[in-house]
This record gives structure tokens, C-alpha cells and sequence, in this order.
């Protein structure tokens, strides 16, 4: 089977959500060092997540086709929503805030969704489209980082 980037990142993203819904179980039972190791490695997936998709991935996109202004800057700026609820998570986490932490994980679980769709249905395609069998290059620059 060849490699896509549809198929790669899809399992990402699944990848990190496993590990999201990990982090709130524990929080929701008040287990906070188990909660703050899941945590961490959860923001730690989807940054390097993101990193791949901002400085390889869309850049590649962009450049190929010229489009700097749709979909990809549209991403980016989910990403940027995204960072700033991790942050406040990571707020509520260190205070112990149960509360807080899952309704804002109940925020960023409606924007992971919206966003993954997004990329999974239409900009992940795209990009398969448009690269083909280089996909597997592109693949390979994102696996070197």
C-alpha cells in the first residue's frame, strides 16, 4: 500500500486523541500525576503534530501551489486557538482544578474535532492530490524531524 499523507496523519490525529481522552479520564478522577505525565505527553504529540504540519506539510502545500491564504492559514489559525486552551490547561492542571481543566477540555475536544474533519475530508486529499507519489518524500523530511 502506498502512503499517504491522508492516512498517516488521520492515524495521528487518532493517536493524540487516545492520549487527550487518557489525560481527562485521569483528571476526572483526580489522579494529577498520572494526569500531569498524560498531559504532558498529549501537548507533546500535537505540537509535534502541528511543527510537522506549519514548517513541512503546509509550507510544501503552499509552495507548490501558491496558495498561501486558504486553507492551510485557515489551520494555522485553529492551531493558534488550540496552543492557547493547551496553555490554560496546563493552568488548571498545575492548580489542581478539575473543574476548569475538563470544561476546557470539552472546548478543545469540539475544535480537535471541527479541525481533524477538516483536514481528514479535504485538506489532507488535497495535498495527496497535488504531491502524488511524492507524498512519500514529504513523509520522509516529517519522520527526519
Amino acid at each position: 500500500m502506498e502512503e499517504t499523507i491522508t492516512y498517516t496523519f488521520s492515524k495521528e490525529h487518532t493517536h493524540c486523541d487516545e492520549i487527550f481522552a487518557k489525560a481527562e479520564n485521569s483528571v476526572a478522577k483526580k489522579q494529577w500525576t498520572v494526569a500531569d505525565t498524560e498531559f504532558n505527553d498529549f501537548h507533546t504529540a500535537m505540537e509535534k503534530h502541528f511543527t510537522a504540519e506549519e514548517e513541512i506539510l503546509f509550507s510544501a502545500f503552499e509552495e507548490r501551489t501558491g496558495q498561501t491564504m486558504g486553507p492551510t492559514q485557515m489551520m494555522r489559525m485553529e492551531h493558534q486557538q488550540m496552543r492557547q486552551i493547551f496553555a490554560q490547561m496546563q493552568t488548571s492542571l498545575a492548580e489542581r482544578d478539575d473543574e476548569q481543566y475538563l470544561g476546557l477540555s470539552e472546548t478543545l475536544l469540539m475544535l480537535m474535532q471541527q479541525h481533524n474533519m477538516k483536514e481528514e475530508q479535504m485538506l489532507y486529499p488535497m495535498i495527496d492530490q497535488v504531491f502524488g507519489a511524492e507524498a512519500t518524500s514529504i513523509l520522509e523530511r516529517i519522520r527526519a524531524i
